[in-house]
C-alpha cells in the first residue's frame, strides 16, 4: 500500500480472489461504472488502484487507506438518472470505513485520520465558493497536507483537471497558521467575568464568535466584547 505500487498490488489480490477474502468492501467496487465525463479512466476499482499507484514511495499509512476506501461508499449509492450519481458515498464510505478499520485493527488515531479523509474529500469540489471561515476550518484539519494530497491524486487519475488543488495551494500562501487557528478572543471564564451564567448560551456565543474572527470581522478582545453584548443581551436566552 505504501510502496508506490499498490495499485499493482490490489489488482493482483483481485485477480487471484483474496480481495473478497480481506476486503469484500473494496472487492465490489469492481465493475461499478463512473460518469466518463469525470472519470474516464473506468470504474471505481480501476480509480483506486490508479491513485495508489500515483501515490509516492513510502506515504503515511492513513494516506493509502484513505485513498483505498475514499470511494468505498460507492456501490452502495450508485444511482442511474441523468447520469450516474453517487450521492451521499462520502457519508457512507465513512460507516464503512470505520468498521473496516477496527477490523483491521488499526489504532485509535489512525482509525481518525483515515476516517477524516474519507469523510472530508468532497469538500475540495466546493472550496471556491466557501465562505472564509469554512475554508480555514478545512485547512485546519489536522495533518491538512494528506486531504491535499488525497485531492490531487484524485483529479490525476481522473478527469485531470487541478484548479481547486491550485486554488488551495493559492490561498495557503496567503495564510498564516495563526490566520487559520487564531487563538480564542473570549474563553467561558471571559463570559462568566461579563456577567453570563453558564450555560448551552456558551456554546452558542463561542461558536458565532469564532465565525466572525475567522471571517476577519473581529480581532481584538475588546471588539469581541462588544459583539457578544450586542449580540447577545444579557437576560435573554440564558
Amino acid at each position: 500500500m505504501q510502496s508506490g505500487h499498490g495499485g499493482r498490488g490490489l489488482r493482483l489480490l483481485h485477480d487471484t480472489g483474496l480481495l473478497k477474502a480481506i476486503l469484500p468492501e473494496v472487492e465490489a467496487m469492481s465493475g461499478v461504472e463512473q460518469p466518463p465525463q469525470f472519470h474516464p479512466e473506468g470504474d471505481v476499482f480501476e480509480h483506486t488502484c490508479m491513485m495508489l499507484d500515483a501515490m509516492p514511495d513510502a506515504a503515511p499509512v492513513e494516506l493509502a487507506m484513505g485513498v483505498l476506501l475514499h470511494d468505498v461508499g460507492k456501490p452502495q449509492t450508485q444511482t442511474f438518472d441523468e447520469r450516474i450519481r453517487f450521492d451521499e458515498h462520502d457519508r457512507v464510505g465513512v460507516e464503512m470505513s470505520r468498521h473496516i478499520c477496527r477490523r483491521l485493527r488499526f489504532s485509535r488515531d489512525q482509525s481518525a485520520q483515515i476516517i477524516s479523509l474519507v469523510e472530508n474529500h468532497m469538500r475540495f469540489g466546493m472550496v471556491t465558493r466557501m465562505k472564509l471561515s469554512t475554508l480555514k476550518r478545512l485547512f485546519g484539519l489536522p495533518r491538512f497536507d494528506e486531504h491535499l494530497e488525497l485531492h490531487r491524486l484524485d483529479c490525476i487519475t481522473s478527469h485531470g483537471k487541478l484548479d481547486h488543488y491550485e486554488f488551495v495551494l493559492n490561498k495557503l500562501s496567503e495564510l498564516s497558521e495563526e490566520d487559520i487557528k487564531p487563538p480564542p478572543l473570549l474563553t467561558g471564564n471571559d463570559l462568566i467575568g461579563m456577567g453570563y451564567p453558564p450555560g448551552p448560551l456558551f456554546r452558542q456565543i463561542l461558536s458565532g464568535l469564532e465565525e466572525e474572527q475567522l471571517e476577519g470581522r473581529i480581532a481584538t478582545t475588546a471588539v469581541a466584547k462588544e459583539w457578544v453584548l450586542r449580540r447577545f443581551p444579557k437576560g435573554q436566552g440564558a
